[in-house]
């Protein structure tokens, strides 16, 4: 069990993994802070913090566990803010769905107490953000993938396995480049079409009666455009790399798809559609195999 979690954003994953926290009788306190003073309140009236932290610094004072439950772009920022009161066994996680940028961001800021932290994604969320959306439920049963670099302490490491487990989740071990390669593909480049399918309806002059027609289909295709897009911002912006690499990929196959269409060559097209159908019906959820 923790002493104490200091927790930096209470919203909704940061709340979550709170009550989360709180009902696998994992922590004794949970020492809240969030950028506006409202959120901070709320968490408090809700139960998912015990105590309002008036600062960063002074939600991880005393605190033997922390989470960052930032924007990715405020990891560095938030790192400067917390590291004068990081002791050698604070055990500190984040949340970030990109992880190269945040590695680094540790590695110019904690110095000395870089092995503390153990980068950490949960694949998990909702389109909708804020403390008030909260739940306890959020991480049980999902994958969260830990990506500790050559300078992680082992016994943190070790800690972050159990409290993941220990919330039931499924923890996989990789890289933060193979994380962020692979989730380019899987999450934020479906993001990105989502996004771009949307505004191309919308904005053309007849968007709204197209909308006005679409389907469950189209609602189960397009559910991730609703997302924050303060956040997916960050994300795109954080991994554009990795993402613009795999638009490329994705553009050259939907050009191919194109070039068969408009020669009415239906045999290919079928083998085509055939093959992806395949692949999705054959894919289910599952552990990837860890990756160096």
């Amino acid at each position: 069990m923790f002493e104490q979690l200091g927790l930096i954003g209470c919203g909704l994953m940061g709340g979550s993994f709170a009550l989360a926290l709180k009902r696998a009788g994992l922590v004794k306190r949970v020492v809240g802070y969030s950028k506006s003073p409202s959120t901070t309140e709320r968490a408090r009236q809700m139960g998912v913090i015990d105590v309002e932290a008036p600062s960063a610094l002074l939600a991880v004072s005393g605190a033997d566990i922390v989470l960052l439950a930032v924007p990715v772009s405020a990891t560095e920022a938030t790192f400067k803010a917390i590291r004068h009161l990081v002791g050698s066994n604070t055990l500190i996680m984040d949340v970030g769905s990109t992880k190269r940028d945040v590695v680094d961001a540790a590695r110019r800021v904690l110095h000395d107490h870089l092995g503390c932290f153990v980068p950490a994604h949960p694949i998990t969320g909702k389109e909708v953000s804020g403390v008030e959306n909260a739940d306890a439920d959020l991480y049980f049963g999902k994958q969260v993938i830990l990506t500790p670099i050559e300078r992680t302490f082992t016994v943190q490491l070790e800690k972050a396995v159990n409290v993941w487990t220990a919330l039931g989740c499924n923890v996989v071990k990789m890289s933060p480049q193979s994380h962020d390669a692979a989730y380019a593909a899987v999450s934020h480049l479906p993001h990105l079409i989502a996004f771009a399918l949307i505004n191309s309806i919308s904005g053309q002059p007849q968007g709204k009666d197209y909308l006005s027609l679409a389907g469950p289909g189209f609602r189960d295709f397009t559910r991730i455009a609703a997302s924050d897009p303060k956040m997916w911002r960050d994300i795109l912006v954080a991994n554009k790399e990795e993402l613009l690499e795999q638009s490329n990929i994705f553009q050259n196959t939907l050009n191919d798809l194109e070039k068969l269409i408009a020669a009415a060559n239906g045999d290919a097209l079928e083998e085509q559609i055939d093959k992806a159908s395949n692949t999705r019906a054959n894919w289910r959820i599952s552990s990837p195999k860890s990756h160096k």
